[in-house]
């Protein structure tokens, strides 16, 4: 399937997606060693963004998020790509330092 959106960080990917309609919080939310997230209550508690499409409206939480997204990177458990609703800086800085594919304003939304 191909969408039109906004590009934040160049790339290409491909993968299955895990999609949430909650925002995701990087910091405290994602484990940066296994890729699995852990945010107690969220429809994703378990599953694990590596190698993943990961569709979410946006960030939500600490700066220190840009980082955490480093580390799935630099673990080799990041998502493949990212497509937001509307990215926030937090997100957008992750994604470029860490040369992960991202995207926001799709022509057509994804939940």
């Amino acid at each position: 399937m191909k969408i039109k959106a906004h590009r934040i960080s160049k790339g290409r990917a491909s993968g299955s997606a895990l999609i949430t309609t909650e925002p995701i919080s990087f910091l405290g939310g994602i484990n940066p060693e296994t890729g699995v997230i852990t945010e107690k209550g969220s429809t994703l508690e378990g599953k694990s963004v590596s190698g993943k499409i990961l569709i979410f409206p946006g960030g939500i939480g600490s700066t220190v998020s840009s980082y955490v997204i480093y580390q799935l990177k630099k673990n080799n458990v990041a998502p493949a790509a990212m497509i937001n609703i509307h990215t926030e800086p937090i997100v957008a800085v992750g994604a470029i330092i860490s040369e992960i594919p991202l995207v926001d304003q799709p022509e057509k939304n994804p939940f």
